[in-house]
């Protein structure tokens, strides 16, 4: 069934000027007029749908949750203008999401691939060193051109984080992934992880709080993205505090981790790594807060408000090769009435959400 087509005049980002938006009836832009179209602003600001590069539809703290929750979470991401989910692992089967043309497209990471009960409970699928390679083949049939490692956890041995793969197996489990044309993302709080898995050639790290200059200029010259979730590093003191009294070693390290974090961050900014914004919501934290993460790489971080509204819009959108407000792509994206540019608060409050030709909120 079509859509009723329509048009909004306003400011489009990123080139900034003021210009028509027309939908057809495919839910498609064009740039030339549809005079049938009916005018849903006059007004405001356009953004190519926003993108959530780090979240988890269909898992909650206890692990996979059911469909109706899933599209409860998909929903409220939505409506907070996230168009674009990349699922950075989920356990749960999301795929009926793909036949709602009113919930999010979400490009999805399989399953994380973690090791034997070195990751959260009822998460990941666990397998030993040995069997990594095969577990990276298996992950990217059910992905959509990504696989998602656990670089690091705590090891009880040690009472510390400590890199989950050895460095030859981490090499060869990327190759293969490679090989197969999906790209590599990695769960990595601390250091120790980092230099096995940028040495191999990964496409991106999340988190990234254990990053040094000489690594953040090692990923900027190989193109290895970072996805910094600056939202959740923010729950590092309540983690150390929860893991406190078995493993307190660990829980200094968070600690300290938390405390360095935009000095961190500012170094990989500096180095000139291209950062992404995501949310890592789905675990701990709620759906819904792209807004809030875009918010945090300027202010926290020290991207610029453009580049922090890019890294949650129209470069995310390049990085993950879907389309933003070029003709004949899907019509994604958000009128606000605000400039975002000028503040990015008004990512929190979209005056419409457009998603494949409908208003959605």
């Amino acid at each position: 069934m079509g859509t009723p087509p329509l048009h909004v005049r306003a400011v489009v980002l990123p080139g900034g000027e003021e210009q028509d938006l027309w939908v057809d009836e495919a839910g498609l832009l064009r740039h030339d007029r549809i005079s049938a179209a009916e005018t849903i602003g006059s007004r405001g600001f356009v953004v190519p749908g926003l993108v959530d590069a780090h979240c988890h539809v269909g898992l909650d703290a206890d692990g996979a949750v059911p469909p109706g929750v899933q599209e409860e979470q998909a929903r409220t991401d939505r409506d907070a203008g996230a168009l674009l989910l990349r699922d950075a692992g989920s356990a749960a089967d999301t795929r009926w999401i793909d036949e709602r043309e009113d919930l999010p497209r979400i490009i999805r990471a399989g399953r994380h691939i973690g090791r034997t009960k070195r990751y959260i409970r009822n998460y990941a699928a666990e397998v030993e060193p040995a069997d990594l390679v095969a577990e990276v083949e298996r992950q990217a049939g059910r992905g959509d051109g990504w696989v998602k490692l656990v670089g690091d956890w705590i090891d009880r041995e040690s009472g510390d984080l400590e890199p989950c793969w050895p460095g030859d197996v981490v090499a060869a489990a990327i190759a293969r992934a490679h090989q197969l044309g999906v790209r590599v993302t990695a769960h990595v709080f601390a250091e120790s992880a980092l230099p096995d898995l940028v040495g191999a050639g990964i496409d991106c790290i999340e988190h990234g709080t254990g990053l040094n200059g000489d690594l953040a200029a090692a990923m900027a010259a190989q193109g290895t993205a970072l996805v910094p979730t600056r939202v959740q590093v923010d729950n590092f003191p309540s983690y150390a505090d929860a893991g406190e009294a078995r493993f307190p070693t660990y829980a200094a390290h968070m600690r300290a981790l938390h405390a360095r974090a935009d000095v961190t961050l500012r170094t990989a900014v500096e180095a000139g790594v291209a950062l992404y914004a995501g949310t890592d919501a789905g675990g701990v934290l709620p759906h819904g807060l792209i807004g809030r993460e875009v918010l945090a790489l300027h202010e926290q971080v020290g991207l610029t408000a453009v580049d922090a509204l890019a890294a949650g819009s129209w470069a995310a959108r390049d990085w993950l090769g879907v389309p933003g407000l070029t003709e004949g792509a899907p019509a994604d994206f958000v009128l606000y009435d605000e400039d975002p540019r000028l503040d990015l608060r008004a990512l929190m409050h979209p005056a419409r959400v457009i998603l494949r030709g409908r208003v959605v909120a």
